[in-house]
């Protein structure tokens, strides 16, 4: 099985998705590692990416979403995943594949992301992103909110893990 933990920048995709992991024994793995060098740079920039630029890092991402299913690998994926188009294209199996959203309001990511410093997401991209999020019609939803020990048993319980 593949969970695929999405979210805007700052929702915390990249420590819940490796806590999941953790305890469920799975593989992790993060999307933003699949992204071009180009694409790291644009966004270091405070530079929006547009579909083209994504483009490279979603077929990048959906073959190894394909290999890994091939393989009947478990693995949680932190992943963006912001628009519904991109969701089809890399939740290939349904039936082997489950998403989870961490959903927070606008302010407190803004926060989170003027608290962090080592990574290339610049807190100016967090409105771009909002503006092109399509919140998924199907799917785990989880207030990010809540402490992330809760939000990893919340989606536990939720996937019957």
């Amino acid at each position: 099985m593949i969970v695929l933990v999405m979210g805007v920048a700052g929702s915390g995709k990249t420590t819940i998705a490796k806590m999941l992991a953790d305890s469920l024994g799975w593989e992790f793995s993060d999307a933003d590692s699949f992204h071009p060098p180009a694409n790291v740079e644009k966004m270091s920039q405070g530079i929006p990416l547009e579909d083209a630029d994504r483009a490279p890092w979603l077929q990048a991402l959906q073959a190894t979403i394909e290999r890994w299913l091939r393989e009947k690998k478990n693995v949680v994926l932190a992943c963006s995943a912001l628009k519904a188009a991109y969701r089809e294209r890399l939740c290939c199996d349904k039936s082997r594949m489950q998403l989870v959203y961490l959903k927070g309001s606008f302010e407190l990511l803004q926060s989170r992301l003027a608290q962090r410093s080592d990574h290339f997401m610049k807190q100016n991209l967090l409105q771009s992103q909002f503006d092109i999020l399509e919140e998924p019609a199907e799917g785990i939803y989880v207030d990010i909110l809540l402490p992330p020990k809760v939000i990893v048993q919340q989606i536990r319980v939720n996937l019957g893990l």
